[in-house]
């Protein structure tokens, strides 16, 4: 039997990619698409965009939409993705959460629905991005505190959180490997007199512009030389792949918070 989806932010980039990436998915069948109340995509046929009738229209009804669906992939905003959480824990219907800036408690809101239903959240699917996580792990370890650590990161001019939850990632990973409280070594903002860099501190640089899908550089730097490791996206394609690898993970599977690393295989 096929794992039924819902899509959240159906209208939007993110949104069209994972219908299509859905259809073109042997295992997967899509149950429901939604938006929010004013799209104008509202009552289209979900699959338009892809060239195909799937009889599945887009709406709003979060409540009709998890009727008919095992898992809701949601790459919207914290406060859409939250809203649509309760509903899934009262459904008891796992959830793929890609969406990124969610403060404390929004994290918290998700590890507490966990104990009750499967959810993968992760700030980046793609699993080239994960892979390298690992690389950055294995680096920040190997290298110590002889190095100092930055991170670059580029996105187009529509994303509206800064640094990247995939950036914030990168710097979780190093702090943690380094030993470090990411939060009291993070540097996110250098104006003016800084005085030296703290050898512990990670530092964090933003670009935004054009339609760049997303670039992410962690950098370490030491005496005569510097170690880069750069993951860049071509496509959101690669972030598609990865939620629907998560997607076939949660099926038939219970309670648990889970991350890519969980999906991959890499715990």
């Amino acid at each position: 039997m096929k794992t039924r989806i819902a899509i959240a932010g159906a209208t939007g980039r993110m949104g069209q990619m994972l219908i299509g990436a859905v259809l073109a998915a042997d295992d997967l069948a899509l149950a429901a698409a939604l938006d929010v109340p004013g799209s104008p995509g509202l009552g289209r046929d979900a699959g338009e965009s892809a060239g195909q009738a799937t009889g599945v229209l887009i709406d709003s009804d979060i409540q009709a939409a998890l009727s008919r669906a095992d898992v809701l992939i949601d790459f919207t905003r914290p406060q859409g993705t939250l809203a649509h959480l309760a509903v899934a824990l009262e459904r008891g219907v796992g959830m793929v959460i890609g969406t990124t800036g969610f403060d404390a408690a929004g994290r918290a809101a998700i590890a507490a629905a966990a104990q009750r239903i499967g959810i993968v959240f992760a700030p980046n699917m793609s699993v080239g991005v994960n892979v390298a996580l690992r690389l950055v792990e294995v680096a920040a370890r190997t290298l110590g505190d002889a190095y100092e650590v930055e991170i670059v990161e580029a996105h187009h001019r529509h994303k509206v959180d800064a640094p990247s939850g995939t950036a914030l990632r990168f710097g979780e990973v190093a702090a943690a490997a380094l030993g470090r409280e990411h939060d009291q070594v993070a540097v996110f903002d250098r104006k003016g007199h800084t005085g030296a860099r703290d050898r512990a501190s990670i530092g964090y640089a933003v670009v935004r512009g054009g339609d760049l899908v997303g670039d992410h550089t962690v950098m370490f730097l030491g005496e005569g030389e510097r170690i880069e490791i750069t993951h860049k996206a071509a496509s959101r394609m690669t972030y598609a792949q990865g939620a629907l690898r998560a997607c076939r993970f949660l099926h038939g599977r219970g309670a648990g918070l889970f991350g890519m690393d969980d999906v991959l295989g890499f715990k």
